[in-house]
């Protein structure tokens, strides 16, 4: 689990055979859960001046892999106890977005990011979203894109500073919409006295 918050800015060094390198501060410990670019991956060496980690045919097909160059974010599994401060982020991208447009108002920015119009379900006005891992408030919501608006210090802070028109990002929706979703389109029956009996003569 992650809250989207960025710890820091790592520099990928290498990607071939499945392994992306990295070097970062953080220094995890081999088997370690850790987010790039908001994918919740396992790290699987370290070095001395970061990490590598692998990446399955599954997270490939679901990331935007074209962004794993140059600086990439970086945000290691939450432990018990810490302080919470994003939103409940899994690692668990659902798509992947496109920048439309960015509009500077001064002392702040509005970004539009087109998506799959069968993901706009899960993308709530004024709730919680990841992109590329970072915890933001979803302002606006249209037929097949939505609006954020973007403090200075996360364009400065982030790879949002980076982003152009025509960037693909990553995008995992909120946890709660795709539970209400998935129940809602997958009904159960009616839970009756007769199978409560049957559940509990299995005991």
């Amino acid at each position: 689990m992650f809250t989207g918050l960025i710890r820091e800015m790592g520099t990928v060094t290498s990607f071939q055979n499945n392994t992306l390198s990295v070097t970062a501060v953080h220094q995890p410990k081999l088997g370690d859960s850790i987010a790039i670019n908001g994918a919740c991956l396992s790290v699987v060496a370290l070095t001395h001046n970061g990490f590598s980690v692998e990446l399955s045919p599954e997270t490939q097909r679901h990331i935007a892999l074209e962004r794993l160059r140059g600086k990439i974010h970086v945000e290691p599994a939450m432990m018990m106890g810490d302080r919470f401060e994003g939103h409940m982020v899994q690692g668990h991208i659902d798509t992947i977005g496109t920048v439309t447009q960015i509009t500077n108002n001064g002392n702040s920015y509005d970004v539009i990011i087109s998506v799959d119009a069968a993901f706009i379900p899960l993308i709530v006005p004024k709730g919680a979203i990841a992109i590329d891992g970072v915890s933001l408030t979803v302002n606006e919501v249209f037929t097949d894109s939505f609006r954020l608006t973007i403090i200075p210090i996360t364009m400065t802070e982030t790879l949002f500073g980076s982003y152009t028109n025509g960037v693909r990002v990553n995008i995992e929706t909120d946890m709660f919409a795709r539970y209400i979703r998935h129940i809602l389109q997958h009904p159960q029956e009616t839970l009756s006295w007769d199978t409560v009996t049957k559940m509990t003569s299995l005991y």
